[in-house]
């Protein structure tokens, strides 16, 4: 997903900001696969795109053996009950002038399912599915918390009984301890209906708890995917195992031996060249600087794109 700069009196584009580069990836049914990095690596970016909310500028988009990358109006329409979405901000996602029970019988009434009186009897059993009272589908979206509006943004994900959701952040505007409900609630959501998830956040912590695999991400590309226990064990890119030192440790005795990267992350309208890693990286070396690295099997159902890392024997 490349997005055009336009620039100078005639606004023209010349150069372009390379959000999504290269990525490939893949979701298996009943899966979370989470999605990790810093802010502005293309994680949301990546996520609009399989949703379709971005139009891809190349590859393609395939869900359950289906091309949707080029679908459009009517023709997408199934598709868009079968992928949903959960933003990161209930409060700019979620209609204000709208009341709750409105918001979640949209769907039904933009896909033309049932009358009135089904639309409202499914709004009041969505509510109960996420923990809040019938009374609710009366009020609006500002006179409820955080934590409250999230599970809103979920009960219209999960309106339409859809086979993937991409999280987008869902948690990280929410205190730790409303947290760790929503992730539950997710989970929970996940067996009852055999949902897929993205799940994107840059909490390696709060994706290890709710994800079966990871994928790291780095100014565009995916730099290391492997299962949640694999990449925490042993992570073979210098990048991962910058954010894995970060993470949180809450016993003040133990000591952990921080990896604090140099720098910021660069533009990426102007990548570096070779690994767009290297300007940043501790170990980087002279073949890192021309070398841009391939997404390679390290050891079983583990990869990684670094110069570096070597395959087990």
């Amino acid at each position: 997903m490349h997005f055009p700069v336009r620039e100078g009196l005639l606004l023209r584009s010349r150069r372009h900001n390379r959000a999504v580069d290269g990525v490939s990836l893949h979701i298996q049914p009943g899966e979370t696969l989470g999605l990790v990095g810093e802010s502005g690596c293309g994680k949301s970016t990546l996520g609009r795109c399989i949703s379709r909310l971005y139009q891809p500028t190349g590859g393609s988009v395939q869900f359950a053996g289906d091309d949707i990358t080029h679908l459009r109006g009517k023709a997408l329409m199934p598709y868009r009950q079968h992928i949903q979405m959960i933003f990161q901000d209930p409060m700019e996602s979620l209609n204000a002038r709208h009341t709750v029970g409105e918001i979640l019988e949209e769907p039904f009434i933009i896909h033309k399912m049932g009358d009135k009186a089904f639309r409202s009897e499914r709004v009041r059993k969505l509510l109960d599915t996420v923990g809040l009272p019938a009374r609710s589908a009366t009020r609006y979206p500002f006179e409820f918390s955080g934590g409250q509006r999230q599970r809103i943004g979920i009960a219209r994900a999960i309106a339409l009984n859809p086979q993937l959701i991409v999280c987008d952040e869902p948690v990280s505007a929410l205190d730790v301890s409303i947290q760790s409900q929503i992730l539950n609630l997710l989970n929970d959501l996940q067996q009852e209906f055999k949902l897929s998830y993205l799940f994107i956040a840059h909490d390696l912590a709060v994706v290890k708890h709710i994800s079966d695999r990871v994928a790291i991400m780095y100014l565009g590309k995916i730099v290391e995917t492997a299962d949640a226990e694999g990449i925490y064990r042993q992570p073979r890119h210098p990048y991962t195992r910058s954010l894995i030192s970060a993470i949180p440790v809450p016993d003040p005795h133990r000591k952990v031996q921080r990896q604090i990267l140099s720098g910021d992350v660069p533009s990426p309208i102007d990548p570096p060249s070779g690994c767009h890693f290297h300007p940043r990286c501790p170990e980087a070396e002279a073949q890192c600087k021309t070398t841009s690295p391939e997404l390679i099997a390290v050891s079983g159902g583990h990869d990684c794109a670094c110069l570096l890392a070597r395959g087990d024997a």
